[in-house]
């Protein structure tokens, strides 16, 4: 019988910031183990440290920083190869790459300059173990982990210091959600979007190793210093970048005709938190065989679909990749073309996971990403998804709280029925109830109004056919344009 290899491990540590409440720590590093689960790594321990900051040059204490090498069978300190001055180019484009951050350079990192916060560290660390927290207990042997997770940024110095003192690679919050989108991506669209984050995002921290800060001749006559490899890579990077940007605006311009053609149609737009279940949702009101996984951003390509069975007049579904805490500035302007599809959406479905206590603070960050592309003027409607899981008594207090929202369970029938009707009754707010009569002679007309209007009833007697329907002002005016046909009675 053939055994699964046993997955590597990583070690997660949590920076407790002033005013950062535990139980939003203890969230965040819940969040981020779905994360790191979802990237194929299984979780060794959790570590956490109070800070007043994350820009120290080793962004956790000393004290700290041995007990995490523990996990890893590292040395504990800063190999001085590392500490060594950078040149004055190379930390220029470092600073300039890290987005002009330069509150957490340490390029001359030096324990002693450090000395205060690592005394403090170092006291902390004391009280920490003092306390034996369960999150904190140390490894039975060292070099349990084999990867560092940071659930914060981290600049490329820090990682480089952690990197060097822990020798195993490190990770930050970001790297870690790139990494998954780049797995995740399917579509030639996503797949350049994610590329182009991926890529701003490594720019700063490409390494110097070997002889690679040995510089190029100069340019005319030979004179002048030239640039270095390193140097030399970043402007690969940018240009490659230009290129893929180049070639996703148009793919980009491909999706905007694609989206001018629906202008008009009913399009309602699912949004929320990634694994919020927006991709059942999708299947089970469409019958389209779409991506559904239990993992964080299964879906990153927008996918449209019509509601099955079939309404008249058509709705159209959108299901859109999925939101969460600090998600990377860079993915949120790359797939800001993706999330468009909510802008041209008549009706936003807010899906939140009603089974997962933190879902206030999800649906706050769905809201706040929605906002900065301005979706947030569109009306909208929340979903209580996964009811399922729920006690009556914690449903009673979800509609309390959110009389406005619908409680459904994508495997309940009944569930789906009430949201379809609820969809159809939002739609035909501004329809008419008419009577059309349709003489034979007319050709195309009975065709028209069954495609584009909702037929209440429909009888025949000697002059033609007799519908009675629900249809909007607009279709009304194109049927007596077209067909000469004005309604009977209203």
């Amino acid at each position: 019988m053939e055994t699964k290899a046993p997955l590597p491990k990583a070690l997660l540590v949590g920076i407790q910031l002033p005013r950062m409440p535990e139980e939003e720590l203890l969230g965040s590093l819940a969040e981020l183990t779905r994360l790191v689960n979802t990237l194929g790594y299984e979780v060794a321990g959790t570590l956490t440290q109070k800070r007043s900051g994350t820009t120290s040059a080793l962004v956790v204490g000393e004290g700290k920083l041995r007990e995490i090498a523990e996990w890893t069978g590292g040395t504990g300190k800063v190999a001085d190869s590392v500490k060594r001055k950078k040149t004055k180019a190379a930390q220029r484009f470092e600073d300039e790459d890290a987005d002009g951050d330069t509150d957490d350079d340490d390029s001359d990192f030096d324990p002693d300059l450090d000395s205060d916060d690592n005394e403090a560290d170092n006291d902390e660390d004391d009280i920490l173990s003092a306390q034996a927290q369960d999150s904190q207990a140390k490894p039975e042997t060292a070099g349990t982990a084999g990867i560092i997770i940071m659930d914060c940024d981290l600049s490329p110095s820090q990682l480089r210091n952690l990197e060097s003192a822990t020798g195993v690679t490190v990770l930050d919050r970001t790297g870690v959600i790139i990494e998954i989108f780049s797995r995740h991506a399917r579509t030639r669209a996503a797949r350049l979007q994610v590329e182009i984050a991926r890529l701003n995002y490594l720019a700063p921290r490409i390494r110097e190793t070997g002889g690679s800060s040995e510089r190029q001749g100069g340019g005319v006559g030979g004179k002048g210093s030239g640039e270095s490899s390193q140097e030399l890579d970043r402007r690969h990077i940018r240009d490659r970048i230009k290129e893929l940007k180049m070639e996703l605006e148009s793919i980009q311009h491909e999706g905007a005709i694609r989206r001018n053609r629906r202008l008009g149609e009913n399009a309602v737009a699912l949004v929320g938190y990634t694994n919020a279940g927006k991709s059942s949702l999708m299947r089970a009101m469409t019958g389209s065989e779409v991506l559904v996984a239990d993992k964080l951003f299964a879906t990153l390509d927008t996918t449209v679909r019509p509601l099955y069975p079939e309404s008249v007049p058509k709705i159209l579904l959108s299901d859109t990749v999925g939101f969460i805490k600090k998600l990377p500035h860079d993915l949120v302007a790359s797939f800001r073309s993706t999330l468009e599809e909510a802008l041209n959406a008549s009706l936003l479905l807010f899906v939140v996971d009603a089974s997962d206590p933190t879902f206030r603070e999800q649906l706050k960050v769905t809201q706040e990403v929605l906002g900065e592309i301005g979706a947030m003027e569109i009306k909208s409607l929340m979903l209580l998804n996964k009811s399922d899981r729920l006690y009556d008594i914690e449903k009673e207090k979800l509609r309390a709280e959110f009389p406005g929202a619908i409680l459904l369970s994508t495997r309940d029938k009944n569930d789906l029925a009430k949201l379809r009707e609820t969809l159809l009754s939002f739609f035909e707010g501004d329809m008419k109830e008419v009577v059309l009569k349709v003489p034979y002679s007319v050709q195309g007309a009975v065709g028209e109004i069954r495609r584009v209007m909702r037929v209440l009833d429909e009888s025949y007697d000697a002059a033609g056919a007799i519908f009675k329907v629900k249809a909007r002002p607009g279709d009304l005016e194109k049927l007596r344009t077209r067909f000469g046909i004005a309604p009977a009675s209203v």
